[in-house]
């Protein structure tokens, strides 16, 4: 089994899509307003195989309800001056035994984590 799709609560899909393609670096695969009531926005972490999806009619979690969604990259210190740089307000690097890592929150308050895995001796 792999997990390819995971929905993130959005109150607005224009102003979500906008921040994760335009500030976080998101690619935006799909946007398909299939009815009106459904909307189907998918948008990839860059390098990921599992996708999140935004939109109307996707989920009943409450816009903001998503916490502590994960993201793996090889430099947490590059990866956050460049959210910085995007305008994305990020934590200062958390480093722990298990990683070093950063935290933002999108629009609607749905937080990430994003982790270096630390090298192995």
């Amino acid at each position: 089994m792999k997990l390819e799709l995971v929905p993130v609560p959005v109150t607005d899909v224009d102003r979500a899509k906008a921040f994760y393609v335009d500030q976080v670096g998101f690619h935006a695969d799909h946007d398909h307003q299939v009815t009106p009531d459904l909307r189907f926005v998918q948008l990839t972490p860059p390098g990921s195989a599992c996708s999140i999806v935004i939109g109307k009619g996707i989920t009943q979690m409450a816009p903001g309800s998503q916490k502590g969604l994960q993201v793996v990259v090889d430099d947490v210190e590059a990866v956050r001056e460049s959210l910085v740089g995007r305008g994305v307000e990020t934590s200062a690097v958390d480093v722990q035994p298990w990683g070093s890592f950063i935290y933002f929150s999108d629009p609607d308050g749905n937080t990430w984590a994003v982790q270096q895995i630390p090298g192995r001796a």
